[in-house]
């Protein structure tokens, strides 16, 4: 409306002109021609003894600076799409346990109710945690630690526990060292012959005392 009532004006003044026009295929066109000096109002220079001379307008012939090309447009990058964990091995046990988790925050915080769908699709992520030695109720409190304030609101719940599982992750427990085994000890024995403690596996004689035992038997053969 504004620029409509600037034309009227325009051409009101006579700084414009619009025509209409039928072209040789028959189409109705509006020719519009805008004037530097107006129409009806040309100015007549005023013979004073102390006017200036009127200056002398001098179009330039000298061609047009090229436009500068347009800088390329560059499309913006895509956020790096969320990759949820999954279990290593899955179990069923732990799939349940992990559905049961995430069916349940709601009576925590009643923004964080999800549907069906999304337990379905955030139970593996749940049971990756379960299965690096999470227990559940630590899971539990971390999905729902330091919450936004009630007033800002959690308006995809699915999407801010994507985002926590998927950061949050633990790293998987180091392997457990392989405890060495303590050497046997053998029994305490007393020595059938001399009564001195020795150890050994069977009760018999000591060692000073075995062996002029098997000497004996050896003599006796």
């Amino acid at each position: 409306m504004a620029i409509a009532s600037a034309l009227r004006e325009l051409e009101a003044f006579g700084y414009l002109s619009r025509t209409r026009e039928r072209t040789p295929g028959g189409r109705w066109v509006t020719r519009t021609v805008a004037y530097d000096v107006p129409r009806d109002i040309a100015p007549q220079p005023r013979p004073t003894p102390k006017s200036r001379p009127t200056p002398t307008q001098i179009t330039s012939t000298a061609p047009a600076p090229a436009p500068s090309p347009a800088p390329p447009r560059t499309s913006p990058r895509a956020a790096p799409r969320l990759v949820l964990p999954e279990p290593d091995h899955p179990d069923l046990t732990r799939h349940r346990t992990a559905a049961e988790i995430l069916a349940g925050l709601r009576r925590h915080d009643p923004r964080l109710l999800l549907s069906a769908r999304d337990v379905t699709r955030l139970a593996p992520a749940v049971s990756a945690w379960l299965e690096r030695g999470i227990e559940p109720a630590a899971v539990q409190r971390t999905l729902t630690a330091t919450l936004p304030p009630e007033a800002d609101g959690i308006r995809h719940p699915a999407a801010f526990l994507s985002h926590r599982l998927t950061n949050l992750l633990p790293p998987p427990l180091p392997a457990t060292p392989a405890v060495p085994r303590a050497p046997r000890v053998e029994p305490l024995h007393n020595c059938d012959r001399c009564d001195r403690a020795f150890r050994a596996a069977e009760p018999g004689f000591c060692r000073d005392c075995r062996a002029p035992a098997d000497d004996q038997l050896s003599a006796t053969a």
